[in-house]
């Protein structure tokens, strides 16, 4: 399982690391609701420990944009605001589970054991005309019923389309989304053309000036 921590206390941060990566989770640790962006928006996580009150960027505003960009990974937050209404404002802005400090690590870790059995029931699948895309697997269900298989920037290239489908993305937003920002633009186009190799010519469809949206299988 990947795991992004967002934590500023670094002596809680080294514990939490080293208490997670003990329990077989891969860990990335950023400082800042900055640097917590940039990773959710271009890496792909299976759970986060965000907490509430960071520098940079506040934990409920960072999940927020994180789930408005459709990061699916399950959310845990951490916060010394222990009140119904921080619980709700936290829950509200996209957290699957909240935890006020002082906390028990053997109940962070149940929790967080808990999210993740969540996460194949949960991630469900996202239609793509007659085909799905399984999220718990991270391949294709093609119209007929097989299954074609992704490499992962491929998968999430596929995956941000899928969840909104409706909306153009612009070439330098799928850039900042699925790949690095000192990616070269070509890469998105590079990527388009691996999914319609796979999947087909008009799962990805171009409109022209703008960019690209979810085409169908």
């Amino acid at each position: 399982m990947r795991l992004l921590l967002v934590e500023d206390d670094p002596e809680l941060s080294e514990m939490l690391t080293e208490t997670l990566t003990d329990e077989g989770y891969t860990v990335d640790r950023a400082a800042d609701g900055q640097r917590g962006l940039h990773l959710g928006l271009t890496r792909s996580y299976d759970v986060m420990v965000i907490d509430r009150l960071l520098p940079a960027l506040d934990g409920l505003d960072l999940l927020a944009r994180l789930r408005a960009r459709a990061v699916p990974a399950r959310a845990l937050m951490l916060t010394a605001l222990g009140t119904v209404a921080d619980r709700i404002a936290g829950l509200d802005a996209g957290a699957d589970d909240y935890l006020a400090k002082p906390f028990d690590l053997d109940e962070l870790s149940a929790r967080l054991r808990a999210l993740c059995r969540r996460v194949p029931d949960t991630a469900g699948a996202l239609r793509v005309g007659q085909g799905l895309i399984d999220l718990a697997v991270r391949d294709v269900v093609l119209p007929g019923g097989g299954r074609v298989a992704l490499s992962a920037r491929e998968f999430e290239l596929l995956r941000v389309l899928a969840a909104r489908p409706h909306q153009v993305h612009s070439r330098a937003q799928l850039r900042t989304r699925v790949f690095d920002e000192a990616a070269a633009a070509s890469l998105v186009d590079t990527y388009v053309y691996y999914l319609r190799r796979k999947l087909g010519r008009d799962v990805v469809r171009t409109v022209h000036g703008l960019g690209y949206r979810l085409g169908a299988l």
